[in-house]
């Protein structure tokens, strides 16, 4: 599969603080969140007009699933667009806050972890063929997925036992399987649970639970098409593929993950062992012995180029990625205030920083202060970002999703909406079943949409 749609499923971090003190709960807050999202909805758990979905997910934290796109720039513009959409949640829900008389500031982080050390996931999904066999997927796709956190990590100061260390991703010490049916239980690096979203004969979804959540647009660009390209090498099955399976590839992802600079070898199964940057090179070689012989699409053969760039740019001087790589870019940020106030890695005031990073604020979000004075490379632009919170994606099923949704409330019909069903709840109970997510229109969905507007007989 050559043309391929993903998405990008992000939980939010929520919290309330007053002077420092945390006046409600997650549990409190989210329900002032998504008070105008039930009040059309009739639900927390919604399908929006431009094809994504906004829910409450357990643990009180915010999320938001891109609608499926099979453009780069479209996923990044839904990403993002998702930030915009909860911000203007909290705009509304610190309103009713100050009406009721509670006095503080609520503060939405797009990271992975609290300060109490929970954490919370960053999924990515990619249709896939329908496959049985993930030997290839653990040969290599494992391994891709554990050492791109060169260019994918967020970073983190993680203190344990010996003190503090700087961490290049956040899931990290989170993640407990390589591949699992469980989520929350054991936190796979991949979760085979098999719901395609789509014709099961034919398609499978492939879920990635190890990623961050990226501030950068151009990280997550680079996450979602370098994992397209590697996905295709491993569906077509006379690519010639290394293998690269790790002896413990949990015990990798921590090692790697405090190997900033990529020094330290990581241990293969046949024996040999591969530093993470020398693994993510022998992928990206493949990639362009592939891309040369394929007709990938436009978007992943140019992101193979900037694949080459990092790789080079990372091995000559990694802090020169601070303008595209999230843990980068904080560490930065990090150094520089321990320098300037004197601090050691453990002090309350650098954790601060790290949290403030992924602060979805765009005034005081030290991601979006970066951003403004043009110090982080962008994919999107903000009218992109701006139309993605309101139309989806042109070139797969979401149109349709988004069009429904949009006559419908603009009718005032009851409705009901998942990712494969379209339906309208009145006396005919019409639903039109989308199986397959390449498609933009189809003749069902068209009488469907046309229906909307003759209301049901009284008689």
């Amino acid at each position: 599969m050559l043309r391929r749609v993903f998405g990008i499923e992000t939980e939010y971090g929520i919290t309330f603080n007053y002077r420092g003190q945390r006046r409600l709960s997650p549990d409190d807050i989210s329900r002032y969140l998504f008070r105008k999202v039930v009040s059309w909805g009739r639900s927390s758990n919604v399908f929006l007009e431009n094809g994504s979905r906004l829910y409450l997910d357990v643990g009180s934290h915010p999320e938001y699933a891109t609608a499926e796109c099979d453009l780069l720039t479209d996923v990044v513009a839904q990403d993002k667009a998702g930030e915009l959409i909860l911000r203007e949640l909290v705009a509304y829900a610190q309103e009713q806050l100050q009406d009721e008389g509670h006095q503080g500031e609520i503060y939405l982080f797009k990271n992975n972890t609290d300060s109490s050390g929970n954490s919370y996931g960053c999924h990515e999904n990619y249709c896939i063929e329908r496959v049985e066999d993930l030997s290839r997927f653990e040969q290599v796709f494992i391994p891709f997925l554990i050492t791109r956190s060169i260019f994918a990590g967020a970073g983190k100061i993680v203190a344990g036992p010996q003190g503090s260390r700087y961490s290049m991703t956040q899931r990290g010490e989170h993640i407990w399987e390589s591949i699992s049916s469980a989520t929350t239980r054991s936190r796979p690096i991949i979760n085979t649970r098999d719901e395609p979203h789509a014709d099961p004969e034919r398609y499978r979804r492939l879920h990635v639970i190890v990623g961050d959540s990226n501030m950068s647009e151009f990280a997550t660009y680079m996450k979602v098409a370098t994992a397209a390209v590697v996905l295709a090498m491993i569906e077509d099955r006379s690519t010639v593929l290394r293998d690269l399976t790790l002896t413990s590839p949990i015990a990798a992802l921590r090692e790697m993950s405090y190997d900033l600079w990529s020094e330290t070898p990581i241990s293969l199964a046949n024996g040999r062992s591969m530093t993470a940057v020398e693994i993510q090179s022998d992928i990206l070689e493949r990639a362009e012995l592939f891309a040369s012989t394929h007709e990938l699409p436009t978007d992943q053969k140019a992101a193979i180029v900037l694949w080459r760039e990092i790789l080079e740019t990372y091995q000559r001087n990694p802090l020169e990625l601070a303008d595209r790589v999230d843990w980068i870019a904080k560490l930065q940020i990090i150094e520089r205030s321990a320098s300037r106030n004197n601090l050691t890695i453990d002090s309350p005031r650098l954790a601060l920083l790290d949290m403030l990073y992924h602060d979805t604020n765009a005034s005081r979000g030290l991601y979006y202060q970066l951003a403004d004075k043009g110090l982080m490379r962008r994919v999107v632009n903000d009218v992109q970002v701006k139309t993605a919170t309101t139309e989806p994606p042109e070139t797969t099923r979401a149109r349709m999703r988004g069009a429904f949704i949009r006559k419908a409330k603009e009718n005032r019909r009851d409705f009901t909406v998942d990712w494969v069903h379209l339906k309208l709840n009145d006396e005919m109970q019409r639903t039109v079943l989308l199986k397959d997510p390449f498609k933009t229109t189809d003749e069902r969905f068209e009488k469907l949409l046309t229906s909307i507007e003759r209301r049901p007989s009284l008689d």
